[in-house]
């Protein structure tokens, strides 16, 4: 059987599983254990199903990016052969072995987590004993290494399959975060600074922004601005997630919000300023004492007039202090989710850690930022309302919006989640190319560290990781286009963010002492890759609130 074929066996056999286990586990809240995992396990196999096919809907044929291996201003190493179009080296063959290697890495992941929990699952322990022989093949090490030769030679986990347009959009945003981003990323990781003038200057003059406002109000979006955003968000996030790649998760969150929620005359007042970059944007959601229980949030909206007074605290408040706008869940009424109502927020701007604003009458609000390990640059904000009055106008929908906050939020949300995915993603590629610099020129015990046996199988598995979870990416941004993909987008973003981790820990890992340094980048990525599997949808959360619920039938 060729690759192709086996990967299809493997993965078939997968969702067979999965969807037994599914079936079977009677209640996300009382089988959390089970239900985590075959939660968890659905995202991965989905993945896997992405990866046999990864040209679908990327918006192109199946030719290989010719600027694939480009790693202009990135990285250690920028020798010639990184630049070469290597459509011939990267092609079908190798990208059906990445689809049976992550395939039946899956698989033994699954097996793992199966092991000794049959009756639990509801799954004998046999279930896989008919594609063993495909398992066995992808996990060969002498496969592995087959696999690594190319990575090793190209940087590239495989072909991106973007049309001509979406290509000229990674070149462009590629270059900018080459020129504008790299060069001061570890400055601003270690000291804790804000991001430069000129890089939101520079992306507000992209239509970084706008990405996903329709052009009446000023934006770009034209039908397919989801996969673009997947794309600008690599990007940005490859050469930092704290100084670029997550500058318009802000505005794409209160933007989704407003656009399905607001007023003409909010859309037209609020969006173009969005879409322009003259406004900067932070989300104010969650709350020190429920973290990601956000119907239970108690900062409250109180009607005075033609106002409404805010009190309580928000927390994780990224960029509130550079934002102009705060886009606000308060309570408008006891009735639980019901209860929770949006507003914007109009602010000045401030650079720094702390910030305060008052009223006439006593209101204030005020912020001070959170000390991080990493994800440094838009600083989170600890941010305090008390008495702080906010125009009747500023509530989106107006009187037509009380109580619909809650279902605005979670809309919005999965662009962001399906944006994190992307973050994630961005983050594994500069960590796969700083791995393979390091390796060829690393000589240990005599020899490259790329020449060694357990170096490649790492490199291999790191690259059919990254390609699942990048095609993966573009399959929920389809979803999404299409009118749901709540589900895709929270699987895409668990694992995407998990698989993070795991990419740039043996990436630092093939490092060694030097990967420890801050002097190299890799210390960087591996710290800021620990804050995607929180924000945006914890781990846990999605698992068994969102994933584990749609899977799960009652």
């Amino acid at each position: 059987m060729t690759g192709p074929g086996r990967a299809r066996a493997v993965v078939e056999a997968l969702r067979d599983v999965v969807g037994r286990a599914a079936a079977h586990v009677a209640s996300a809240d009382r089988d959390q254990a089970v239900a985590y995992d075959v939660a968890s396990m659905s995202a991965a196999v989905a993945a896997a199903g992405e990866l046999l096919d990864p040209g679908a809907g990327y918006g192109a044929g199946r030719d290989a990016d010719p600027d694939a291996g480009h790693s202009a201003g990135h990285g250690t190493n920028t020798g010639a052969d990184h630049g070469a179009d290597h459509g011939a080296d990267h092609g079908a063959d190798h990208e059906a072995d990445l689809a049976l290697l992550y395939a039946a890495d899956v698989a033994a992941d699954l097996a793992g987590r199966l092991t000794g929990r049959e009756a639990l699952w509801g799954v004998d322990g046999t279930a896989l004993d008919g594609v063993a022989a495909h398992v066995a093949a992808g996990r060969d090490p002498a496969f592995l290494e087959r696999v690594a030769e190319r990575v090793l030679a190209t940087r590239e986990a495989g072909p991106r399959h973007l049309s001509a347009e979406l290509q000229l959009v990674r070149a462009a945003f590629r270059e900018f975060a080459a020129d504008r981003v790299a060069p001061v990323a570890d400055r601003i990781h270690r000291d804790d600074e804000d991001i430069p003038a000129d890089i939101i200057d520079g992306l507000a003059g992209m239509g970084c922004f706008g990405l996903s406002i329709p052009a009446e109000y000023g934006g770009a979006a034209e039908g397919d601005e989801l996969a673009a955003m997947v794309v600008v968000t690599e990007e940005l996030s490859r050469a930092s997630l704290g100084a670029a790649g997550s500058l318009i998760t802000r505005p794409e969150i209160i933007a989704t919000a407003i656009a399905r929620g607001g007023t003409e005359e909010q859309k037209r007042r609020w969006l173009p300023m969005i879409a322009s970059g003259e406004r900067l944007c932070a989300v104010a959601v969650t709350e020190p004492d429920f973290g990601s229980d956000v119907a239970r949030i108690t900062t409250s909206a109180t009607r005075d007039g033609d106002e409404w007074v805010l009190n309580g605290v928000k927390t994780w408040c990224t960029f509130a202090g550079r934002a102009h706008y705060l886009l606000v869940l308060a309570r408008t009424d006891p009735a639980g989710h019901r209860g929770l109502s949006l507003f914007v927020v109009d602010k000045p701007s401030f650079t720094g850690h702390e910030w305060r604003l008052t009223q006439e009458g006593g209101g204030s609000v005020e912020g001070r930022a959170i000390r991080t390990l990493g994800y440094r640059g838009m600083h989170s904000f600890e941010v305090r309302f008390d008495g702080w009055r906010v125009p009747a106008a500023d509530l989106i929908g107006g009187d037509g919006g009380l109580g619909r906050g809650f279902y605005l939020q979670m809309q919005a949300f999965a662009n962001a989640r399906l944006q994190t995915a992307a973050r994630a993603v961005g983050v594994m590629q500069s960590a796969l190319e700083l791995a393979v610099d390091y390796a060829r020129q690393r000589s240990v015990f005599g020899r490259p560290l790329a020449d060694y046996q357990l170096t490649r199988a790492k490199i291999a598995r790191m690259a059919a990781s990254i390609a699942a979870c990048r095609a993966f990416t573009f399959a929920a941004a389809r979803a999404v286009t299409a009118g749901d993909g709540q589900l895709e987008a929270a699987q895409v973003k668990q694992l995407a963010c998990r698989a993070a981790e795991w990419v740039t820990r043996e990436a630092q890992q093939l490092h060694g002492g030097y990967g420890y340094a801050e002097e190299y980048g890799i210390s960087r990525l591996f710290v800021d890759a620990r804050v995607l599997s929180i924000f945006e949808g914890a781990d846990e959360v999605l698992a068994l609130r969102v994933i584990a619920r749609r899977l799960i039938k009652p």
